[in-house]
Order: C-alpha cells, then structure tokens, then sequence
C-alpha cells in the first residue's frame, strides 16, 4: 500500500510538473508572434482561454470561487463560454465555417477540432481534474510548435535562396501554413494516447459513488443560496435559475410527491422486469442544473433503498462525444448549433486501430471496476422540456464520417454495447426516465410545470385497466392496421407474434408508471416478417432535432427508403435521417410498436401549444409509436416478464435480435427512436384478427373500443 501511494504521488508530481511547463510555455505565445496573420490570431485566442482556465483553476483551488457574489459568479461564468454564444459564434474559431475562411479548409477543419477540445478544461477546471488540464495544454503547444517550425524552416529556406543580406525575417508579410498531415497525426496520437485515462475515468464516474463531485455540490449546499449553481462550471441561465427557485418555492410533500414518483418508478421497473434490486448498489442520476431540491429528496429515497448515486458530467470532449442530446448532469447549452457542428469531430482521426485502441481501454477499464459494474444499477433519468426547438445547419465545413468511418463507427457502437452489457447484464439491471418543464417553455410555466405534476402521477390503476382491454383486443390478432388522415400519409401493417396459449400469454407490456413515466401505453416488439408499409408524420422532434415530413418505407420491418423536408435536397434530407435517426446504419429494424393512452398529455399540450417542445418521453404516450432500432428488451430477452393479469409477454424479440445465440454482432444496433403518429393525424388503428375480422381501437383520433370511453373526455375538452 505505502508503495502503491508513492506511485501515485510521484504521478501526482509529474502531473504538477509538466502543468506548471505548459502554461508557462502558453503565457509566452502571444509576445512571440512568430506565426503570422490569422495563424497568430489564432493562438493568442486558444492562448487567452487556456490562461482563463488556469485561472478558473485557481478560484477552484483557493476557495474564492465560493466566495464571490451571485453577480460576480454570472459575469465570470458567462466569460467562460462567451466565444460560442451564438452572438459570438459567427467569429469564433470553434465554428467550422469560420475557422475554414480564416485558415484554410483542411488547417481550419483541425484547428476548430483543437478550439473545441480545449473546451473540455472547463470541467476540468471545476472539477480539479489536473491531468485533464495538462492534455489539452501539450495539445495545443505541439500544435503551435507545428506552426512554429513550418515558419522556421520556410523562413530559412527564404535566406538560403536570396542570400544572408535578408537577415530579417522575409516571410512577415507572407502566411506559413503548417503542415496538414503533420497537424493530423498529433491530433491522431492525442487521442489515441489518452483513451485510456479518459475511458478510466468514464467508467468509474458510471459505477463508482466515490466520484462525487456533483453529488457534494447536491447534498453539501444551501440551496436557496442560487450561488451554487455556478460551482459546476456549467453554463447557467435564467432557465436553471427559476427553475432552483421555483422548486424551492414548493411546500415539502410536493417535492416529495415528485421524488417519490421517479424513484418508486426506478423501483417497480426492477419488479415489473423480474430482477433483484437488492443485489444492486449504485445507481446513475442524471438531470439538469437547476432540480437539486428534488434530486437532493430522490438520492434519499434512493438511499432508502440501499443505492448510492453516481453522476457524471454531460459529454464535453471527444473522448466522451459531444452531442445536443444531453446524457449525464448538464447545464443550459450554450450553442446546440456549436454541439451538432462537432458531433463528428472522430472522422479527423477515426481508423480500425483506433477502433480496437477504444474498445481495449474500454475492456481494461471494466476490468478495473468489474465488482462495481456488477452491482450498478442502471440510469435514473431526469429529463427537461420547453426549450426553444433547434433546427440545425449542416456545414460543409464540419466533420463528417466518410462510408468506412461510419462502418466503424457502427461497429464500435455494437461492440461498445455488447462489452458494458458483459459487465453490466442487461438482464439484471433497469432504468427510469421521468421530464419537467423549464421556464423557457413559456409565460405559464409554474402552471405548466404544475400540470405536468398532475401527468406525471396519474391513477396509474386507472390506466391499467383500460391497458389491459386494449391488450386483450389486441391479442385477438394477427396483424394490426395503422393509416393516417388528412395529411398523414401513414399506411403501415404490424405483424404480431402468434400466441400458443392465450390463456397464459399476451404480445403486449401494460406500461404504467414505472421505466417510462408518465403513465399510458401498451408495446410490444412486432415480428417482422410482414410488417410493411409507410410510417410518416407531418412534424416531429426526435432528440432535440425537428424533422419536418418524415418518412420512413418498411419492408418485412426494415426500413428500406426514408425521407422528410427539412433540406433543400434530397441527399441532404436522406443523410440527415441516416446519420440521426439510423445513426450511420444501413437499415434498422422497427423494435417497437405501441399505442399511447394519455390523452391527458395530449389536450395539455394542445391547450398550452407546446406540442413541438414535448419530450418524447411524453409525446410517445399521445398516440401509436414505432421505435426504429433495438427492441425494447434489448440483452434481457431471457428474463420472463409479466403483466399483471397474471401473462407472460412472450414478445420480447424479433429475427435480428434472435440472432444473438449465433452472431451476437448481428443483433443490436444501439439505439431505440421513438416516431409518434399524433391523434389527430390518425385516421384508424385496427386488429385484423385470425378469422379475417377486423376490431377497431382508435377511429379518426377517437377511442373507439368499448371500455376505453375514459380516455376520449379529456379528448372532448380540445
């Protein structure tokens, strides 16, 4: 032990070391000016915000950063991200399009890559993550030394051919560019390199509650002292703020209420699922800025329950990717369009061997945390609503995965998936998602906020008797038929699996409020083999992206065409799709089919117009939805699941999940999208039964099937 703690030390001190040299090497840059136009301007910015976040280390070391004032805490914060404000994006190096004009398309496209990267020290910073620091300062100095030499050698080149009578320096007025593939291969070992670090560090932030740096800042703070907030380095807005202020405001069993609805949801998922939550210990919280009263009540509940949180920041850096779709804690997003421009920033360095280098690291670090990984738990998810919709711009200067690259990127994705699910059984761990409202949303958000209260903890009973009608028609049937009205072009037949023995077996889930809360749907995973036909929907948003006429063409329940409008072209709509929704596969499967019940959700969202601004997590249970990807009992195929009638829901697979006993590989495809045909957009959802009889369900957005007439009168109030 005193051997493994002098190790560590000795790693401490070079850590220390090798910090001090770069950011003294950083603060030389811009009284250099060795590069020349653009290229300099360049460095005296990275260098700028790399000397901020020295600082940002210090206020963080020292204390003071806690001991600033609410508006001293704002105005620093907003220094931290002001270059990629959308006011100041235009003209920031971290834009692509920008950084392309400046310095070329190739040298730009890199350059914007190392603007983004050096983003990540924010977190660093506040979470006094030294090495993490140190990375992306040599970074930017290997770089910069790329540059540096190009004007050395271009400029001695210059003497030797005019002669010693040009001693001083004859590029000045000339811009020397470096070297482009030099520039990508120090990019390449950067990230080669230090996938085993970050990938350490992922995986103990997922499995190990002893990484608790969001948790102290939950459970350690004065809440009503908004201050906090700014102790994340997450970028804070008014959005966090009157979200704190508002739960605050709220009298303790409503807070309660809420809690207990998300954590006995992550609970009853283990029951429902048939696994032992008992032999669990941790449990992954995510959520956004602003809900630490309600987590703070939800990590007792969860306490109660003999679980420990592990919260891990929201991906920042290449190593955990970036996305506008948030998954761990987060703050306000300061640019989607920055996110999205850099979604793809691997095809700069993306090759097979990087591939296996991840994939190692990934294994290495499981290894590592084997006994944590096994009693984890799975995510409980928090999820926010209500703000502005983002409709992307697709730049032809970001990066974008080449045909092989998204062949890798697939198979890393499988391959990833199949290697947590070895350490964390799938068949023995579960999840819960549940979403608020922020005040973005609109003029009546404590009133909207306080309905979807009321959504979120409906007669769950209620429900599940109208289910369990729904589902006993159901299983009457061979196939069901979904068409569309008015225009919805939606012509889809779903095949159902054949039932032995009806008695003892049922096609459908009785979903209440347990995994996917609010309560209101029945799914099941269709069969394949004649499912056919045209899935579309006028206007969606799928994770944050708005999809306008989307389409999708099955044939035997793979997609084989799809489409929408978003674009001017049919390529850019067609990659749009393909790189969002099928996420660079060729083809997916539908996994799920299933009909919402809450008609609650729908009228309210009707009533206060933010249809577009509702989470998926609601908007699935307003109407029939069809899931593209993984079936909704993706690696926990063998555990048996029952309804509360007493069946077995025996439709826990299809033909390309079956495959996992010959080639797993060929099996999942890590991603499950939900697209929801809305009521009014539905013209008829019947049950063609075996005996060539037709049972309707809904008719013209209308329940139709006799002891469902509950769900039509908040229908009635439109």
């Amino acid at each position: 032990m005193e051997d493994l703690s002098i190790a560590e030390e000795d790693k401490n001190d070079l850590v220390r070391e090798r910090y001090a040299l770069a950011i003294e090497r950083i603060g030389e840059i811009p009284e250099e000016s060795i590069c020349t136009g653009r290229l300099q301007d360049y460095f005296e910015e990275m260098a700028a915000f790399v000397l901020l976040m020295d600082q940002a280390w210090e206020m963080v070391e020292s204390g003071r950063l806690r001991q600033m004032t609410l508006e001293e805490l704002q105005v620093f914060n907003r220094k931290l991200y002001e270059d990629i404000l959308p006011e100041h994006y235009q003209r920031s190096y971290a834009n692509p399009d920008y950084a392309a004009d400046c310095l070329g398309e190739s040298i730009g496209q890199m350059f914007s890559f190392v603007s983004a990267e050096l983003r990540g020290m924010i977190a660093a910073a506040f979470e006094q993550d030294k090495m993490a620091m140190v990375i992306r300062m040599e970074l930017l100095l290997e770089v910069y030394q790329a540059c540096v030499c190009a004007v050395q050698e271009q400029t001695e080149n210059a003497r030797r051919q005019e002669g010693n009578k040009t001693c001083r320096r004859d590029s000045a007025d000339m811009q020397i560019w470096p070297d482009a593939a030099a520039v990508q291969q120090i990019l390449y070992w950067y990230v080669s390199d230090y996938f085993e670090p970050e990938t350490y560090g992922k995986v103990a932030k997922l499995v190990c509650s002893q990484q608790d740096f969001a948790s102290r800042i939950i459970l350690e703070s004065d809440l009503n002292d908004l201050r906090y907030l700014y102790y994340y380095g997450e970028y804070v807005t008014d959005n966090e703020l009157r979200t704190a202020k508002h739960l605050n405001q709220m009298p303790e069993e409503k807070i309660r209420l809420m809690a207990d609805t998300y954590t006995e949801g992550y609970r009853i998922g283990f029951e429902v699922g048939n696994k032992d939550i008992s032999i669990k210990k941790t449990v992954n919280i995510r959520y956004c800025l602003g809900f630490e009263r309600l987590i703070r009540q939800a990590v007792h509940n969860f306490d109660q329950i003999g679980l420990r949180p592990t919260i891990y920041r929201a991906g920042t850096n290449i190593f955990q990717g970036r996305s506008v779709n948030k998954t761990g804690f987060f703050g306000a997003n300061p640019n989607k369009q920055f996110d999205y421009d850099h979604r793809e920033d691997l095809a700069l360095v993306l090759d097979k061997l990087l591939v296996e280098r991840r994939l190692d690291c990934m294994k290495n670090a499981f290894e590592q945390y084997r006994d944590e990984a096994k009693v984890h738990g799975g995510p409980a998810v928090m999820e926010i609503f209500g703000e502005k919709p983002f409709v992307p711009q697709n730049k032809e200067t970001a990066c974008r995965l080449s045909e092989k690259q998204q062949k890798l990127s697939v198979e890393y994705a499988s391959k990833a998936g199949m290697l947590q699910n070895t350490y964390i059984p799938g068949e023995e761990r579960s999840f819960t998602i549940i979403a608020f409202p922020v005040p973005e949303i609109g003029g009546q958000y404590e009133e909207i906020f306080d309905e979807i209260v009321q959504i979120n903890t409906l007669d769950y009973q209620l429900y599940q008797g109208i289910q369990q009608k729904i589902i006993d028609a159901l299983d009457q049937g061979m196939t069901v038929l979904v068409k569309g009205c008015g225009a919805n072009r939606t012509d889809l037949t779903v095949r159902l699996h054949e039932l032995k023995d009806p008695a003892k077996e049922t096609n459908f889930e009785n979903c209440v409020a347990d995994v996917n809360i609010p309560v209101g749907e029945v799914f099941t995973s269709p069969v394949l083999a004649g499912t056919s036909g045209i899935l579309h929907v006028t206007r969606v948003f799928l994770n944050e992206l708005e999809y306008r006429e989307i389409w999708l063409k099955f044939e035997d329940g793979m997609i084989v065409d799809y489409g929408c409008a978003n674009f001017a072209t049919q390529e850019e709509n067609r990659k749009y799709i393909k790189d969002n929704v099928l996420f660079h596969h060729d083809t997916l499967p539908l996994g799920e089919f299933a009909i919402g019940t809450n008609t609650t959700a729908y009228v309210a969202a009707r009533r206060y117009g933010i249809e577009d601004k509702m989470p998926i997590l609601i908007a699935e249970k307003t109407g029939p939805h069809f899931a593209v990807g993984d079936t909704c009992y993706s690696h926990a195929e063998e555990v048996r699941v029952y309804n509360p009638d007493g069946k077995e829901i025996i439709a826990r697979d299809n033909e390309v999940s079956a495959l996992r006993t010959t080639d797993v590989s060929k099996a999942y495809f890590q991603c499950h999208t939900d697209i929801t045909i809305p009521y009014d957009e539905l013209g008829e959802l019947s049950v063609m039964t075996k005996t060539g009889g037709k049972i309707p369900i809904i008719q013209n957005g209308r329940f139709v099937l006799e002891g469902c007439e509950e769900l039509n009168k908040a229908l009635a109030t439109l």
